[in-house]
């Protein structure tokens, strides 16, 4: 990761709605009770521009991230001819959110995608704040070797319980919800990561991790959605997200 859809629902995996908070984390307790939400889902592509979305950093995307047909798209062809690209963050900031999108990596690629990013100057690039769902060639990229560095995982910190990736290539279906401190990842249907954040043994994982000298790093309680330039084609579609 380092470097600087058809859409699917889980309606009994929605939470209460929950106000968020910028300011770095406190212990939380882990929410027993799933009780389904009446929120709207918020589509983040229209499918045809990159509207309510910036680089990291910029006040507008680079050239390099195309919009066309449905389909947003990394075009690393024109980075190497001078375009900008940059990791894609959403111009809104999410606390507690239900998000879900469709990706596809291209062979030997890597990218991700992170949450809970700010980008307020303070901060070199997402992942020095936004925990990451990995997205990656896992046969065709040397990550692919590395626990939690898989596709699905909660990138250098917890592995996938089961692996669910498609063949490279193919159009993955992703899932990622927060609410008051519980995190889950699914892919393609597949529950992949379950974890309560911010309490005693995330700070463990953290100082455990290569995030350990970021001092920002998975402490915010809401920020920015960001789709990761790690300089590979990568395409993703349907993306929506309800706030919890």
């Amino acid at each position: 990761m380092i470097k600087p859809t058809l859409a699917f629902v889980c309606p009994f995996l929605l939470f209460v709605a929950c106000g968020p908070s910028t300011q770095q984390h406190e212990n939380v307790e882990e929410i027993d009770e799933i009780v389904v939400t009446e929120e709207e889902w918020i589509t983040l592509f229209d499918g045809n521009s990159l509207t309510g979305w910036t680089s990291y950093g910029k006040d507008q995307p680079g050239e390099a991230w195309e919009a066309k047909d449905g389909v947003l798209f990394l075009n690393i062809a024109k980075k190497k001819e001078g375009a900008m690209g940059g990791d894609l963050v959403t111009k809104e900031t999410f606390g507690d959110f239900h998000l879900k999108l469709d990706w596809r990596i291209s062979e030997n690629g890597n990218s991700g995608i992170m949450f809970h990013v700010v980008d307020n100057g303070e901060f070199k690039a997402p992942y020095h704040t936004g925990p990451e769902y990995q997205l990656l060639d896992n046969d065709g990229h040397p990550d692919g070797k590395i626990t939690t560095h898989r596709s699905g995982d909660l990138y250098d910190l917890i592995e996938s319980s089961k692996e669910a990736a498609k063949p490279v290539g193919e159009w993955n279906q992703t899932e990622i919800i927060v609410q008051n401190g519980k995190l889950q990842f699914f892919l393609n249907g597949v529950k992949t990561v379950e974890a309560t954040m911010w309490d005693e043994e995330w700070d463990r994982m953290v100082a455990e991790s290569k995030f350990r000298d970021m001092p920002g790093f998975a402490g915010y309680r809401e920020g920015k959605i960001a789709l990761q330039d790690h300089g590979d084609n990568v395409w993703f579609r349907n993306i929506q997200i309800k706030r919890l």
